[in-house]
């Protein structure tokens, strides 16, 4: 933090156009002042310790090494920089994963950005923050997992189906149809690149390598 009390703020996000748009957002308020962005880990890597940021905005799933691989990176080369996912993921295990990587906070994308604003000082007042959207899987996580001995994902549920969110589960549901990212995001009221990110998601977590196959995937599930 400056001496005058602005937030210094590292934005890292493969999504040239996101990334844009959040420091153009960022820059719009005095309260803070973005010193660098990235659109991989190792490239945040070395902004983080060329300028010891307050604050690392961090997406998730990005090549190469992901948001939560790259925690312990920023614990070495900027121990007082707090990091922050912001993602589109709305699986239980990421959320998990990155609070137990030492993220002080899970954020949507989807929020305003007077909430990101507001989390963001939350976090530099010393809280963690995670999105409303997210607080219930959080506690069901800690609950399902007391006293338990750790599981795997495949021990936990065979079927990878049940780790799809709600939306990634529509938007699975329209790759089946033959929908195009274009015509899913019309449909669905999101935009162009977020769809992309989702079906990225969908076959990460399916093990899958295509569209097609996705499609096939779920038309030859039975019921």
């Amino acid at each position: 933090m400056t001496a005058s009390g602005v937030i210094r703020v590292l934005v890292v996000d493969d999504h040239t156009l996101f990334r844009r748009g959040l420091i153009s957002l960022l820059a719009g308020d005095d309260r803070f002042e973005i010193v660098a962005e990235a659109g991989d880990a190792n490239e945040a890597h070395r902004s983080a310790e060329a300028t010891q940021p307050d604050v690392v905005l961090l997406d998730n799933h990005m090549p190469g090494v992901n948001g939560v691989d790259a925690l312990a990176g920023f614990r070495q080369v900027s121990p007082a920089a707090r990091v922050l996912m912001l993602t589109v993921s709305e699986d239980e295990r990421d959320l998990a994963a990155a609070l137990r990587g030492g993220a002080r906070g899970y954020l949507l994308k989807t929020m305003d950005s007077e909430m990101l604003a507001a989390a963001i000082l939350r976090t530099m007042a010393g809280d963690s923050v995670v999105s409303p959207e997210m607080t219930s899987k959080l506690v069901n996580a800690f609950q399902s997992r007391q006293g338990e001995p750790p599981t795997t994902a495949a021990e936990a549920d065979p079927d990878p189906i049940h780790s799809l969110s709600p939306r990634e589960r529509e938007i699975l549901a329209q790759i089946a149809r033959g929908a195009s990212n274009k015509e899913m995001a019309r449909a669905l009221g999101i935009a162009e690149a977020t769809v992309k990110i989702h079906v990225q998601h969908i076959l990460r977590k399916l093990n899958l390598s295509s569209r097609v196959q996705a499609a096939v995937y779920l038309t030859g599930r039975p019921g």
